[in-house]
């Protein structure tokens, strides 16, 4: 699962690996499988409890509220709806209905399924008053107990980006620099093309072996910069 806050979306999401076969997508565009998945901790240091659905699940039926399915998180996209979704022993079990009619981006993930070419589904989500506590085992870890689910997205590739950030910040906090490789993959990993991202790692390398960075206050800094990086992926060719 990934963690990603958004500024716009004002929520939280995550993002669970498929575990959908292609022979169980009908024909039809209709398809299982698990939208989240309880007691794993993602990037963000959160961990979703058994249970945490169930409110907000029966309050949106009892309100009349469908979560909807989108593409990409992209709320001018919706894709499809989800006839069945409850929860069980290991998550949020989801049964979804691509709508393909006289809808392009549904269709297109209905192949991407087939082929196996999906990352998983990404939940949009808010986290309900009190739903929220420090586990008391594990620093920095969250568990989250009540989630207002926004809605559900089919997503290409896991949220690569924001992993690798957290990654980075780890290194950090603990009074180490990323490495060349690191740096290295966030670049590719971006969009860049090998020979620009390994020309930059070899520019940053006697920052980045200098020695460790021990103030924390670097940690917002080094995060910023890479998504200062995201951002450039359009001219990073």
């Amino acid at each position: 699962m990934i963690y990603r806050k958004d500024s716009e979306f004002q929520g939280r999401r995550m993002e669970v690996p498929f575990d959908v076969k292609a022979d169980e997508i009908t024909s039809t565009g209709r398809f299982k499988g698990y939208a989240s998945v309880f007691n794993v901790v993602d990037q963000g240091g959160d961990n979703v409890q058994p249970g945490a659905f169930i409110d907000g699940l029966v309050k949106a039926k009892n309100d009349g509220r469908f979560i909807p399915m989108l593409w990409q998180h992209d709320r001018m996209e919706p894709i499809g709806t989800f006839p069945d979704m409850a929860e069980d022993a290991k998550g949020l079990f989801v049964e979804g209905q691509l709508v393909l009619e006289d809808n392009p981006p549904a269709k297109r993930a209905f192949s991407l399924l087939k082929n196996k070419a999906l990352g998983g589904m990404s939940i949009g989500y808010r986290i309900a008053p009190g739903g929220i506590a420090e586990d008391p085992k594990k620093r920095g870890v969250y568990l989250l107990s009540k989630v207002d689910l926004i809605e559900v997205s089919l997503v290409t590739m896991p949220m690569l980006i924001q992993a690798r950030v957290q990654e980075v910040k780890s290194l950090l906090e603990g009074g180490a620099n990323p490495s060349v490789g690191d740096l290295v993959g966030v670049l590719r990993e971006l969009g860049w093309t090998e020979e620009m991202a390994k020309a930059i790692g070899e520019v940053s390398r006697p920052i980045l072996e200098a020695g460790g960075v021990k103030e924390k206050d670097l940690v917002s800094d080094v995060a910023a910069f890479y998504k200062h990086l995201a951002s450039r992926v359009p001219s990073a060719d």
